[in-house]
């Protein structure tokens, strides 16, 4: 249990950092160059994390997961630092493209930590839920920091400054405490895992929604701000606030959604309605005009999360149950959707606003998540 608590408030600090810079590269990068090109710099560091990938899983036998985490959160920590300097547009774009490369590799080791706690896998659900309501808490207080810090002016070095320091806890706690490194790890290639992947509709399924999401996650923090910001006029003292009403529901749902899916539904009946939700919800933002009241904005960004929270606790809670921390090239592959999707959404994105507007990426982007996450749900075999 003790553990757990650890990597619990690792996950906490984690989040601060990850949730701090996740509202600002776009509008960042937006005073360096076109708007169309700023998410190819997104795009860029999520290719590196993606060649990294396949590494991972002989990284982890050789050295452990927790000095993995350490050597990676010590480089991010070395890289915002450095962005907090102001550097020149080439050095900026480099930076960004390191920190986004970073923090899939970091997310996937925690992964493994926490994975080799749990040995009752009926407690999977909440286990998982706990660990993503550390980070949910968090990511509750990052957006007071941005409006806060950002208040009087778009001085976006502070934020990097901050999200630094949020790396001194989460690289201290690895420091002073040991950490089961759970039982070995399955022997595999990549490529057969890749391909029993693919054979198993579950894991096939189950895996596709994670992607699907982490594309949500990638359109929604990304474009949204940057519409809200630079096209709407809203000012970052506001928008602080309300992307943190708009995160309220990870905190409220994801636990007792974990519970509900362990004890009563399954995961399936839950995920389906978090894709219809969370894709409406993202394909309503193109309706939003400089007129629109500040209360529907904030319904229309609640509601999205509302629907993520479900579909992050039910995917997570499926994958998990049907693999353990040995089978870490599993792991690899469900964690490897986060560099793919940051290559696909910035891609896209910059595609549709190159020869479109903002109103046609949300229309697109929203229509999708919903339809093809419940495609993906549809396949899932829930195990109630």
């Amino acid at each position: 249990m003790r553990t757990r608590v650890t990597l619990f408030a690792a996950n906490f600090f984690f989040s601060l950092f990850v949730t701090l810079v996740a509202y600002i590269p776009l509008v960042y990068l937006s005073s360096f160059m076109p708007a169309a090109y700023t998410g190819l710099v997104i795009a860029g560091g999520a290719f590196c994390a993606l060649i990294f990938f396949p590494f991972l899983p002989r990284l982890v036998a050789r050295y452990g997961a927790q000095r993995l985490v350490l050597l990676f959160a010590s480089m991010e920590m070395a890289v915002l630092l450095m962005l907090a300097v102001t550097p020149g547009v080439f050095m900026v774009s480099v930076l960004i493209t390191l920190a986004i490369s970073l923090q899939p590799l970091l997310s996937y080791e925690l992964d493994l930590l926490l994975e080799a706690t749990v040995v009752e896998e009926n407690m999977t659900g909440r286990v998982r839920a706990l660990f993503l309501t550390a980070w949910n808490v968090a990511a509750l207080v990052a957006p007071l920091l941005v409006g806060a810090l950002l208040i009087n002016a778009d001085t976006y070095g502070r934020i990097f400054l901050v999200a630094a320091a949020a790396l001194v806890p989460f690289i201290a706690l690895f420091t002073v405490q040991r950490l089961p490194r759970g039982a070995s790890p399955l022997p595999s290639s990549m490529r057969d895992t890749f391909v029993r992947i693919m054979r198993d509709r579950d894991l096939a399924a189950v895996t596709f929604g994670h992607l699907i999401l982490y594309l949500f996650y990638v359109w929604a923090p990304l474009y949204v701000p940057m519409y809200l910001h630079n096209v709407l006029g809203i000012p970052w003292l506001n928008l602080g606030w309300m992307f943190s009403i708009m995160l309220i529901p990870y905190v409220l749902i994801e636990y007792p959604a974990g519970w509900i899916a362990d004890r009563i539904l399954g995961d399936k009946e839950l995920m389906l309605a978090g894709f219809l939700i969370a894709g409406g919800a993202l394909a309503s933002v193109s309706l939003l005009t400089p007129t629109s009241s500040i209360f529907l904005i904030l319904c229309i960004l609640i509601s999205s999360r509302i629907g993520a929270a479900l579909i992050e606790s039910m995917n997570e809670g499926h994958f998990f149950r049907r693999v353990s921390e040995r089978d870490i090239d599993s792991v690899s592959i469900f964690r490897g959707v986060w560099p793919l999707a940051d290559i696909i959404a910035p891609i896209v994105g910059s595609l549709i606003l190159l020869f479109g507007n903002y109103q046609i990426l949300f229309a697109f982007t929203g229509a999708f998540v919903g339809i093809a996450g419940a495609v993906a749900t549809l396949l899932i075999k829930d195990f109630r």
